[in-house]
This record gives C-alpha cells, sequence and structure tokens, in this order.
C-alpha cells in the first residue's frame, strides 16, 4: 500500500494540468487559481493601505496634537517646578509649557480661523514633530518680543502671505473705551510655513512666543495655560494624565487626545476589521470556485477512478488523488495572489503620487482626509492571516468533491464506457 501514497500526489498534480482530452476543466483550474490569486492580493493591498492610515495618524497627527495636557483655570506661574515630578513617570518622555489663543487672522480683506499656541521653541521640538515639516523659517525664530508667528501652508496661501509679511490676529473679545467698543487686534509678523500634509493642522494651527502670548492674555510673561506631555505609549496617555493632574490641587485637569481625535482613530480601526471582514468573504467566493472546478473533474474522471479502484486503490486514495488537486490550486493561487500583493502594496504610494501628477487630480484631499496622500504599509502578520485563511478555505473546499470522488462505484462509472 505504501507505493500507492506518493501516487495520490502524483495523479493528483497531472490532473491539475490536464493536457488530455479535456481543456474545459484545465481552464476552470487556472481561473480557480486566478479568482483565489486576486482575492489575496486585494486583501494584502487594502489591509496594508489601512496600515498606512494607521500610522500616519499615529505618527503625523498625534506627533502634532497633544497626547496629553495637564491645565489649570488660573495662569500657571511656575512650570518647571510642576512638570519635575511628572517627567518620572516611566511614560512620560518629555514635557512642555504652553498657551493658546483662538481667534482670526486677517490680511488684505481675507480672514482664516485660527488657534495659536504659544510656545517654547527649544521645549516644542522636544513634544511635537512640527520642526520637521517647516517648508520656511524655523521654530526658533520665535523669538520674545518679536510678535513672530508660524502658520501651516494652506492658511499662508488663503491669506497670500509669505515668510516676512505682516497679518493682523483678531481676539475673539472686546475693549471697552469712551469711544465704544473694539476688538482686540494685534500685528504678528510671519517667520515661518509649515505643511505636514493634515488640513485641520495646515489650515488652522499656528504658532507664536510663550510669552508674546501671554502678554497677549495680559498675563506675567513667565505664566503659562499648561503643561504638554509626550507619552512612550499613545494608548497610556489617557489614564497616566488623569493620575498625574489628581496628584495636584483642585484647581489641575487634564485633557488627552482621545478627546480631541479618538473618534477619527477608532473610525480608521472599525473601517480596518469590516473591509477585512468583506474581503475575506472576495476569497471565500474564490474558494467556492474550488469546489465547482472539482466537482467536475471529478465527473470528468469517472472512468479513472473506476479503473483506480479496480487495480486496488482504496476511497482513502482516491479521496486523496482530489484533496491533492484542490490543495495545488489553493496554494498556487495564494502564492501567487501574495507575492503580487506585497509587490503593490510596498510600491503603491509612490505609483499613486505619479498617477496623480499625470492626471493633475488628488486622490484625496486634505481638506477632506487628515493627509493628502495614500500611505501603505505591508505587516508580516496580515499577510500570515490572508495566506493563512485562503490555504484553510481551499483545502476545506476540496472535502466535499474528494469525498464525492471516494464514493464513485467501479461497476457504474465503467457501465457506459
Amino acid at each position: 500500500m505504501s507505493m500507492f501514497r506518493p501516487l495520490s500526489i502524483f495523479i493528483g498534480a497531472r490532473y491539475t494540468r490536464a493536457k488530455r482530452r479535456n481543456h474545459f476543466v484545465s481552464f476552470i483550474s487556472l481561473t480557480s487559481m486566478i479568482g483565489l490569486a486576486l482575492g489575496v492580493l486585494v486583501m494584502i493591498v487594502v489591509l496594508s493601505v489601512m496600515n498606512g492610515f494607521d500610522r500616519e495618524m499615529r505618527t503625523k497627527v498625534l506627533g502634532m496634537v497633544p497626547h496629553a495636557t495637564i491645565e489649570s483655570s488660573q495662569p500657571i506661574d511656575n512650570w518647571q517646578n510642576l512638570a519635575a515630578p511628572m517627567l518620572k513617570h516611566q511614560q512620560v518622555l518629555a514635557a512642555a509649557p504652553f498657551v493658546q489663543m483662538q481667534g482670526l487672522l486677517t490680511h488684505n480683506g481675507q480672514v482664516q480661523k485660527v488657534l495659536i499656541n504659544g510656545i517654547e521653541p527649544a521645549a516644542e521640538r522636544q513634544v511635537s514633530i512640527i520642526g520637521e515639516y517647516m517648508q520656511e523659517g524655523r521654530l526658533e525664530d520665535l523669538a520674545v518680543g518679536e510678535f513672530g508667528i508660524i502658520i501651516g501652508n494652506i492658511a499662508a496661501a488663503k491669506l497670500g502671505v509669505s515668510v516676512g509679511d505682516k497679518i493682523t490676529f483678531v481676539a475673539p473679545e472686546v475693549t471697552v473705551t469712551p469711544a465704544g467698543m473694539f476688538p482686540r487686534l494685534k500685528r504678528f509678523t510671519v517667520k515661518g510655513i509649515f505643511h505636514v500634509g493634515a488640513g485641520e493642522i495646515d489650515g488652522f494651527v499656528a504658532m507664536a512666543n510663550l510669552q508674546d502670548l501671554a502678554r497677549l492674555h495680559r498675563w506675567k510673561p513667565n505664566q503659562v495655560q499648561g503643561i504638554r506631555l509626550k507619552f512612550d505609549d499613545l494608548f497610556q496617555a489617557p489614564k497616566v494624565a488623569w493620575q498625574l493632574a489628581a496628584r495636584l490641587s483642585d484647581d489641575f485637569y487634564a485633557r488627552d487626545w482621545t478627546r480631541t481625535q479618538g473618534n477619527l482613530y477608532q473610525a480608521i480601526q472599525m473601517e480596518k476589521t469590516m473591509i477585512g471582514l468583506l474581503l475575506l468573504l472576495i476569497v471565500a467566493v474564490a474558494a467556492f470556485n474550488i469546489i465547482s472546478t472539482l466537482v467536475m473533474v471529478v465527473t470528468d474522471k469517472k472512468a479513472d477512478i473506476a479503473i483506480l479502484r479496480t487495480l486496488g486503490a482504496t476511497p482513502g486514495q482516491i479521496m486523496a488523488i482530489f484533496m491533492v488537486q484542490g490543495t495545488v490550486i489553493g496554494v498556487v493561487g495564494t502564492l501567487l495572489g501574495a507575492l503580487l500583493g506585497c509587490l503593490i502594496a510596498v510600491n503603491i504610494s509612490s505609483w499613486i503620487a505619479v498617477a496623480e501628477r499625470l492626471s493633475g487630480h488628488k486622490i484625496l484631499d486634505a481638506a477632506v482626509y487628515f493627509i493628502d496622500y495614500i500611505p501603505s504599509q505591508l505587516q508580516l502578520n496580515d499577510v500570515l492571516l490572508v495566506c493563512s485563511a485562503a490555504l484553510l478555505l481551499s483545502f476545506l473546499a476540496t472535502l466535499y468533491p474528494a469525498w464525492r470522488a471516494s464514493r464513485t462505484q467501479p461497476a457504474e462509472a465503467l457501465r457506459y464506457e
């Protein structure tokens, strides 16, 4: 019997090629393979793009937005003393002071809403990636007393300003004088322009010197609104920030990134799961193709099965022959899909960038999405998961047709031959 074992593999592999009279069966085998390969390819590429969005969200948007802030209802006098014990926590990597002010920027009749962050340039570099995305100027150009401002490229384009131009900041409060009520205005000089690629940030965020903004609030120069913290693990930020705030007096409270950007992050995670499940159905459809292929092969090979049975092949060996054939289709289709999928996933960002340049049309608009290009990150876990699912489904698809083949009765099959 032992000599029949390799025979199952030999005959199963031969049937996949089906060179003889029935070309239709080999064509069906080929389409099953291609269907499975396409399903695997699409799954790998789409999951890689979803991973890319996930990564950009973490590094870019959450590199710009504070992981957490400790704030007070009153201006904070000595922020260094307050931050020192926080920095001893193993999760806290860095701390920087900030003052915020919302309002409008105007220039030549153009108006743009803005959130100005008052920063200490040296400390800001430790908690934010903004310094890496400067198109013109540097954070260090925000010198005390000069009332310099750094804005995003979208805001600069809307206001029609470049480095060196003067713009007016309109604060959301009024000054009462004997002549009436006037809005509070302050002239700023544009010291730099940044481009992160995230519409919200490039349009509505600006930076000025910490002490300049404190003066605008009518605070003492060394007073700040709060402390911005950078964490080792983003997901620890909500819990740790509240723990740190709880150690201080009742005036202090914490805010973290899950309040500002959490919905967007959860949406990406949920989309990845849902799209993964939907794409798995594509692979399942391709695996069902294998069932129809093998059922046709079994019908086509009834005489062969009968001859093998009369030569002494057991039902188990007949079943193995067709399971081998279905598995060959599954393995070849899955490997082909995985190779092409990985190749496309690695290069899709650059290919789409070229397509955008040639067509002159942007696929992602930073005003709608948080980034203006398609990112991709291939993860080994995803590839292994997709390939395992495809192989398992294609193996399960072989069971019913192979069982049908093993039930063939030699006398019945050969009656009309």
